[in-house]
């Protein structure tokens, strides 16, 4: 199940995503969404975990937990919206 995490410092590392996850269960990706030119989180990102009640487990046991001062907003990620062709 794809996982977005939210309201994260720009400071914040994969490794340090994955090590509040792991205790749920296995971890397939964390990608974290950065800047192009400075490398600086954009404050949100997404993990990928195997298994539903795993994941549903974490977003339980994480919603809501402070890092680096902040309370992560962490829920199912939804499918991106279409949007339109550009020319």
């Amino acid at each position: 199940m794809n996982i977005f995490v939210g309201n994260l410092g720009p400071d914040v590392t994969e490794t340090e995503i994955e090590a509040l996850f792991k205790p749920f269960g296995q971890v397939k990706s964390v990608q974290l969404v950065r800047e192009l030119f400075t490398g600086k989180g954009k404050g949100f990102g997404f993990v990928d975990m195997p298994g539903r009640a795993h994941s549903l487990a974490a977003i339980a046991g994480l919603n809501g937990k402070e890092v680096a001062g902040r309370p992560m907003k962490v829920n199912e990620a939804r499918p991106r919206p279409e949007r339109g062709r550009r020319y």
